[in-house]
């Protein structure tokens, strides 16, 4: 039987005054990759920042494996197997791929060694000793991406690592997320791209204004086209 790795209930959260997501309810099981779509603005990547509480305030329930996380700092949210890779990346420039790939912590057992992360992103690999402004978009991301598997992370939170590159490199991110899933990752990820997440992920929720809308599995994307056109004009 599947094991529920995330239930969200009931969650809120505010950026100041603003509030930005509005009883959110969602679940993912383990070893599902599951996609979450929606407009600029919809409440996407506050979900994810809201699950290892990078928003302000935070209500309702964040339950990771089983605990509730809802008023725990970042830290110890990491420290329950969750990793979050934002879109903006956050490579150190002035460090070399090697060291962003050596400077977080280990938070899990079973993180991948450097060796297995090369094996996985070949491209660190060639470029270990040279420093993060020198690395392209695609490189980048590959990094932001490994460092999260070498802290033993089970959960990854992916927010948009497909934007702005070339269609080569997001083919190559594409065989990393069916690697990771096939080795038994969990992935929520926040894609803009429709193209690139459609085939990847089990199941969908679909966001409006802070809320979900609607939700359905891979098998049952086919028969939603119309209701994604309305939510997303894809």
């Amino acid at each position: 039987m599947t094991k529920e790795l995330l239930r969200i209930e009931d969650l809120h959260a505010w950026y100041g005054e603003s509030h930005i997501l509005h009883g959110v309810n969602l679940a993912v099981q383990q070893g599902e990759v599951v996609c979450l779509l929606g407009r600029n603005g919809a409440g996407r990547t506050t979900t994810l920042r809201a699950i290892v509480g990078l928003t302000g305030t935070r209500k309702g329930s964040v339950r990771i494996n089983g605990e509730e996380a809802i008023r725990l700092p970042p830290h110890k949210v990491a420290r329950l197997g969750v990793g979050y890779c934002p879109e903006e990346r956050g490579i150190f420039a002035s460090l070399s791929a090697e060291e962003n790939l050596m400077l977080p912590p280990v938070i899990a057992a079973g993180g991948m060694s450097v060796d297995d992360i090369y094996a996985m992103f070949p491209n660190l690999k060639e470029r270990a000793a040279s420093p993060g402004t020198r690395l392209s978009g695609g490189e980048q991301q590959m990094l932001a991406v490994a460092r999260i598997l070498r802290t033993g992370a089970r959960l990854l939170l992916l927010d948009e690592i497909s934007e702005g590159l070339a269609p080569v490199i997001v083919q190559k991110l594409a065989e990393m997320i069916r690697a990771l899933k096939a080795r038994g990752y969990t992935i929520v990820l926040v894609e803009q791209n429709f193209r690139f997440a459609a085939p990847l992920a089990d199941r969908f929720y679909v966001m409006e204004h802070g809320r979900i809308v609607q939700q359905f599995a891979q098998a049952e994307l086919q028969g939603n086209t119309a209701m994604l056109q309305e939510y997303l004009g894809v």
